[in-house]
């Protein structure tokens, strides 16, 4: 049974896109929804998130990998390199490898690794361009989660994920509804029980292209414009930000 669950990445795993104003950052996510879901069941439970929004691969190991071998855990997620599939000069092959360098030093420790694919952006009109680029490092991750024996959450394999109804209005990250989908995924990948419902949406509205425009409008003002802005600027929605739960401490 895991009693110290520590959880490093980037925005997914901070839990940006589902917010609670009562949480360090503002936000609550699939991570903290596994640690209630495992200190529910285990009264000694402790739980970290080193996870920062913004974080590139190599920053989210230089920063973050240090500190997670220090405390020592059982159970340790990583999810970071989706930031870099953004930036079209990133060498995949590369960030792979650095990839496995840090999973490596997390397995050796004993501890069960959880690793991610990223998200399948098939009916996503600007998303899908990065199926490709998406798709050849989830195959790297595979390997990897087969060769240092991580456990795997195969989020391109969850069509659930592709409905927009499970994701924030910057496209970008999970509302909670979203989060909880992870949630409930990354407790069946430890074969833990849980007491999680998935979101029961049913149909999908038929297609309105004119409101579509609008909406693609709306979120090019409100949420892409600001990102290269802060891509311009060399700036980080991250940087003034810091770990959410640096140490590990029961759960509320």
């Amino acid at each position: 049974m895991s009693q110290r669950f520590v959880a490093l990445g980037d925005s997914f795993t901070e839990g940006v896109g589902d917010p609670d104003a009562t949480r360090p950052n503002g936000v609550r996510g699939w991570a903290d929804r596994v640690a209630e879901q495992l200190a529910a069941a285990d009264p000694q439970f402790r739980y970290a998130n080193l996870a920062i929004r913004g974080r590139l691969l190599d920053q989210v190991i230089a920063e973050q990998l240090g500190p997670a071998l220090a405390l020592q855990p059982d159970l340790v997620s990583l999810y970071a390199g989706g930031n870099d599939l953004l930036r079209p000069k990133a060498d995949i092959d590369a960030l792979a490898a650095r990839l496995e360098d840090a999973v490596e030093q997390l397995a050796k420790t004993g501890a069960t690794v959880l690793l991610f694919t990223g998200v399948d952006g098939a009916e996503d009109p600007v998303f899908r361009k990065l199926r490709g680029r998406t798709a050849i490092y989830n195959e790297h991750t595979r390997v990897i989660a087969a060769r240092q024996g991580a456990r795997l959450v195969d989020m391109w394999a969850m069509r659930q994920l592709r409905d927009r109804r499970l994701w924030s209005a910057d496209r970008l990250h999970l509302n909670s509804l979203g989060h909880t989908e992870v949630a409930i995924a990354v407790l069946e990948a430890l074969g833990r029980p849980h007491g999680l419902s998935p979101a029961a949406l049913g149909p999908r509205e038929p297609a309105d292209r004119r409101r579509q425009r609008a909406e693609n409008l709306q979120w090019g003002r409100e949420h892409v414009l600001p990102w290269i802005g802060r891509r311009l600027r060399g700036e980080s929605s991250g940087d003034t930000l810091a770990a959410k739960r640096p140490r590990l401490l029961p759960v509320d």
